[in-house]
């Protein structure tokens, strides 16, 4: 974040142990946290006593609920890519390195058995269409350019909400409560990964499943006893504007490449009843053409997307006239080698929706700050959808689950610090998991090894107030010992662990240089969300 706005807050006094979170509290990374304090725990960790994060992805258990979390923001230029960023960092590593990874979400997308809650820091791609748009938009003006767009929230929480279909799912980010219910048909479609190729014009995007909602807001108490909706209250946010809110866009990273990476869902030649409706207010005035969104290498070229405008939905699919399809080519044909369309690595099946996940409806929530007249909080009683068969016992404990422990044995074998894997589909990695729950059964579950540990200790030096704020030292990296201590229960390699000696090595070094967006070399933007210090400050 800028330098104007940072600020030691209390946490060090939780990560020092002055002081200790009332209750169990579990979370997600976002785009505002310490991000080289939580690279240490990528598999999930305690970051200080009763304070534990969820790692990049993750599936655990607090008593008879299963909760499933994906940490980052969706940027789309960074999801193909590996976890890469280490100390020091460089301009473009201080904010890729809160970006969500496409191998991270892979994972969470094999889980085949109900999970009653899911996290994510972004809003999952299209949920704000379920709730009180209108409202939405009217306290949030600036999210609606992006909404209609189809380019507000994240991608990949969407991909795994669909998949899980929690009962709920809590996001943050947007600054905002927010309320929404998303219905899932009992005969629903089988999701469809992200295509492999990033080329496709925006114009063709579309997200299955997300239509407007009616003008009434939805609540998260369902209906009546009569059938009857719930009449919600309002989203009364606070209209006195404090001085030391910071601005959601700062740190946002739109500007850096805008749309150079659309995302692209799905694109079907069949009519979907449930495309969004971008043209919410009838009488809008449509152009027959659009240009392709820019950066990528076809500049320039016009896509149909005429529709008559007796119709509140926009056509089925907005195809490029075959000219334009023509132009396009000739265009790539005149470009580097680089600019080729990527061809596709061969995949074993598609994600089919797996029949142990029942639920048909996820009731969205989303919070503000954690700041005065701000809805930060709200208590809500959970039942799992799928009780275990022993009663919990008191105090509830974190528990590993064992589904997640195979699956993490599974893509253990591939480093996410160096190369990200090709999919295998599915069908693959359904017969590997199977195989590795069977291990985990006999050296975990069976062993009592169930129960994640207590076992956080201090790996950095805690904030020295008599030293000030302002330090000019770069912090270093530290190993963790809850990662190092999972990766033997597990017995699997721990690529975050390096040597003192090639830690300092590296410190030594300079940064590796940044990328331009060019595609030279250069020095970047990248001053936000930095920070150098010692200790854990936030």
């Amino acid at each position: 974040m800028p330098a104007k706005y940072r600020e030691m807050c209390d946490f060090h006094e939780y990560y020092s142990g002055q002081r200790t979170a009332p209750y169990l509290t579990v979370f997600v990374g976002g785009n505002h946290e310490a991000s080289n304090y939580l690279f240490e725990l990528y598999y999930g960790g305690w970051v200080a006593k009763n304070i534990y994060y969820l790692g990049a992805a993750n599936c655990i258990r607090v008593g008879p609920v299963r909760i499933a979390g994906l940490s980052g923001i969706w940027k789309g230029y960074n999801y193909k890519k590996p976890h890469r960023e280490r100390l020091p960092y460089n301009g473009d590593d201080i904010k890729s390195i809160y970006h969500v990874r496409e191998v991270d979400t892979r994972k969470l997308l094999q889980i085949r058995t109900q999970v009653d809650v899911g996290i994510s820091h972004d809003w999952p791609r299209g949920v704000e269409w379920k709730g009180n748009w209108k409202q939405l938009f009217r306290f949030k003006g600036h999210l609606e350019e992006d909404a209609r767009n189809g380019q507000l929230g994240s991608v990949a929480a969407k991909l795994v909400m669909d998949r899980l279909r929690p009962r709920y799912w809590f996001s943050a980010h947007l600054h905002c409560k927010y309320s929404a219910i998303v219905q899932y048909e009992q005969d629903s479609k089988p999701q469809q990964p992200l295509p492999q190729t990033p080329s496709a014009p925006r114009e063709l995007l579309k997200v299955n499943g997300i239509t407007p909602s009616s003008d009434a807001e939805i609540g998260l108490g369902g209906n009546n006893q009569d059938g009857t909706a719930v009449k919600p209250k309002m989203i009364d946010q606070a209209s006195a504007k404090n001085s030391e809110e910071i601005d959601l866009d700062l740190d946002d990273d739109d500007d850096d490449i805008g749309a150079a990476v659309p995302a692209v869902l799905a694109m079907e030649s069949f009519t979907n009843t449930d495309e969004i409706d971008l043209e919410l207010e009838e009488g809008a005035d449509t152009a027959d053409t659009a240009t392709v969104a820019p950066g990528q290498g076809l500049d320039g070229v016009q896509l149909s997307i005429n529709y008559s405008h007796s119709s509140k939905t926009p056509p089925a699919t907005a195809q490029p006239s075959m000219s334009s399809v023509n132009a396009a080519d000739d265009i790539r044909a005149q470009l580097p080698a680089s600019f080729a369309k990527p061809t596709m690595a061969p995949r074993l099946g598609t994600l089919s929706q797996p029949k142990a996940i029942t639920n048909k409806t996820t009731k969205f929530l989303a919070l503000d700050k954690c700041l005065p007249n701000h809805h930060f909080l709200q208590l809500l009683p959970i039942e799992p959808l799928t009780p275990l068969s022993t009663a919990t016992a008191r105090p509830v404990r974190l528990e590993y689950d064992k589904e997640w422990l195979a699956i993490t044995r599974v893509f253990a074998s591939d480093n996410p610090t160096t190369v990200v894997p090709p999919d295998k589909g599915e069908a693959a990695y359904r017969s590997l998991i199977e195989a590795q729950e069977v291990w985990v059964e006999e050296h975990i579950v069976q062993q009592g090894l169930t129960r994640i540990p207590k076992d956080f200790s201090i790996t950095a030096p805690v904030f020295d107030p008599s030293k000030g704020e302002k330090v000019t030292d770069l912090p270093r990296e530290y190993s963790n010992n809850q990662t190092s201590a999972f990766c033997s229960m597990l017995q699997i390699p721990n690529p975050f662990d390096i040597s003192e000696e090639e830690r300092t090595a590296r410190m030594m070094a300079e940064p590796r240089p940044a990328k331009r967006f060019d595609g030279h070399d250069g020095g970047g933007r990248g001053g936000r969300g930095g920070g150098f210090g010692k200790g854990r400050g936030r």
